[in-house]
């Protein structure tokens, strides 16, 4: 069986290149170890071998169901998994220890939830968003709504949404219509309607908190109106559940991946099962009215490298099992073969297969470093000395999540096709798992923000917000990285005058699209713009892993040594047309007229 992904690699990151033991030192993370992690990988490969791996493909080919009561039916080797997963304790990992976390830290966490994202990415779908939704009520909930939600959510006992979008609004979150009325004793009544919420209805748990952005009065037009309730399935009522809440599931969205994942269209406050007797849905405010949005970014920034690390998963997986069936599969004779008849070579011995194998590595090593790399600095924020350092690690992180979500969906994508393509003939039939590793992940570039949207975050603010100071701090670190690599000496050297050249020209591009202040202009091209800035920073995440590497002997090694070469010799010259592109002001887009298509 191939495993989900490469633990030798997930060893080098953390241990060899970003010294995550070292971690322990800190406060926070004073009663870990290297052996407390070690031992959370291996129970999260083992529940991933035992539970998530057996049921992805009868998971995919039997999606879940509507039945006519509302409720959802779905395989039961689904809710098998997450009472494992409940039973393992890890939903809890990254939480205080005050309520009931294990103070684990967020790179640790996310190494371990990578695991099962790549086992199977429609059941892990389930807890991601639980800890998603717990994080953000532990962030900015009363003590009271901490105890009442998250307690039995870090339990495994109840499950989490998201409810942004709606059926005529999507991304465009100002659009939304749902709407919140304050009541005498405090909570809110909501009525509305959302789209495409995962996980809103299934039979998993015994309740689902959901997490609905809804508008309230008094608040300026637009998202400033928008505020953030907290809307279970069931009312709260002691230690479990009581009455059935307002919201009720519509139907569910069947979607070409990720098909073990119920998507849903939910109804708020439609009648059907009214709270009192009442009209809408009863909501508990989190925070203050009309800082919604705010709130809700906190659990879409974290979702959104969360897509990255699903995105980068289901590449890793594809590759991992077309370089098993590459080894395995003979099929032609070495280029200068004389004898005709003598035995055909496995394919992995072709100089083509060799490519598409090597751009799958470069892709998902380093879309796995990028990820990783980010939820390091998620730690170091948390666990920064002074309020100017945790302030410049979020600004730098702020900078990296459109690319940490954006370029995985995109490039590891492109690993699931090569895996395909590496299988030939059999790559596009169900009797191998790569063409639903493809179909999960082309979900992802949509998830949590299009790389429209992503584009548009990317060059419209984080590189200019507060002067520009985000884009100053990753000029530091990339500068730094430059210095070492020249140090090192070797192919080091060249590669590292690519990226410092490269870079420049990201920074020189970025000010010349704004010197006129258009910002139609500016962002005509943001994409591209996304696609370059991602390049160039997965070239320095592979300059910091072949430092990392130094002179190190054997096959490991050797691979990321290779994987380096690829992406610097492939890869990284892309970037220069995609720049000359920007420098242009090209308008074609803007100045079609929709009439011409």
């Amino acid at each position: 069986m191939t495993h989900a992904l490469s633990r030798r690699d997930l060893d080098f990151l953390l241990y060899e290149w970003l010294d995550v033991e070292a971690l322990t030192g800190r406060e926070r993370f004073a009663e870990h170890s290297r052996e407390t992690f070690d031992a959370v990988l291996d129970l999260t490969a083992d529940l991933a071998d035992k539970y998530f791996i057996p049921h992805n493909r009868l998971a995919d080919a039997n999606e879940p169901r509507m039945l006519p009561d509302g409720t959802v039916e779905m395989i039961p080797e689904v809710k098998e998994a997450m009472d494992a997963y409940a039973e393992s304790g890890l939903i809890a990992g990254t939480f205080d220890q005050a309520i009931g976390g294990m103070q684990l830290p967020t790179v640790v966490a996310r190494a371990s939830m990578a695991w099962l994202q790549a086992s199977n990415a429609g059941t892990a779908a389930y807890p991601f968003l639980t800890v998603a939704n717990a994080a953000l009520i532990a962030e900015y909930g009363t003590p009271e709504q901490i105890e009442t939600f998250v307690a039995p959510m870090l339990e495994g006992r109840w499950f989490g949404t998201m409810c942004l979008s709606e059926p005529q609004a999507g991304s465009s979150l100002a659009d939304i219509t749902t709407r919140a009325e304050r009541q005498d004793d405090g909570t809110y009544r909501v009525v509305g309607s959302k789209m495409w919420i995962s996980g809103g209805e299934q039979e998993l748990s015994e309740n689902i908190v959901h997490l609905v952005l809804a508008k309230t009065p008094g608040g300026r037009p637009g998202v400033h109106s928008i505020s953030l309730f907290i809307v279970p399935k069931y009312l709260p009522s002691g230690d479990g559940v009581g009455e059935r809440n307002d919201i009720t599931l519509t139907g569910l969205n069947h979607k070409m991946g990720n098909r073990g994942t119920t998507n849903t269209a939910l109804a708020i406050g439609d009648g059907t099962h009214r709270p009192d007797g009442q009209p809408g849905a009863v909501g508990y405010l989190v925070g203050e009215e009309h800082r919604g949005l705010s709130y809700m970014f906190h659990m879409m920034n974290e979702a959104r490298i969360g897509v990255g690390f699903l995105a980068t998963s289901l590449g890793y997986v594809g590759y991992l099992k077309a370089v098993d069936y590459a080894r395995g599969r003979a099929q032609g004779r070495a280029l200068g073969a004389k004898d005709p008849s003598s035995p055909q070579v496995p394919i992995i011995e072709h100089a083509d297969v060799r490519r598409m194998l090597l751009a799958q590595k470069a892709y998902v090593e380093g879309g796995l470093a990028l990820g990783l790399y980010c939820s390091k600095l998620v730690d170091d924020q948390v666990t920064a000395t002074t309020g100017d350092v945790a302030g410049d690690v979020g600004l730098l992180l702020d900078v990296l999540t459109p690319i940490a979500k954006s370029w995985p969906s995109q490039w590891c994508l492109k690993a699931n096709d090569l895996a395909i393509q590496v299988h030939g003939g059999y790559g596009y039939t169900r009797d191998y798992d790569v063409e639903q590793h493809y179909r999960d992940n082309r979900l992802n570039p949509i998830h949590e923000g299009t790389h429209g949207v992503q584009g548009m975050d990317l060059l419209g603010r984080k590189v200019i917000m507060q002067g520009g100071r985000g884009l100053a701090l990753l000029a530091e670190r990339i500068a730094a990285t430059v210095a070492a690599a020249r140090d090192a000496g070797g192919d080091a050297v060249r590669y590292a005058d690519q990226l410092e050249a490269a870079w420049q020209r990201i920074v020189e591009v970025t000010a010349a699209l704004w010197a006129d202040g258009d910002a139609t202009v500016a962002l005509a091209n943001s994409s591209v713009y996304l696609e370059a800035f991602g390049h160039v920073v997965v070239a320095w995440i592979w300059l910091e892993q072949l430092v990392a590497v130094g002179g190190r002997a054997g096959d490991f090694y050797d691979g990321k040594r290779m994987a380096a070469r690829y992406f610097y010799a492939h890869e990284l010259p892309q970037v220069g047309p995609w720049i000359d592109l920007l420098a242009s002001k090209d308008t074609t887009t803007v100045e079609m007229n929709p009439n011409w298509f």
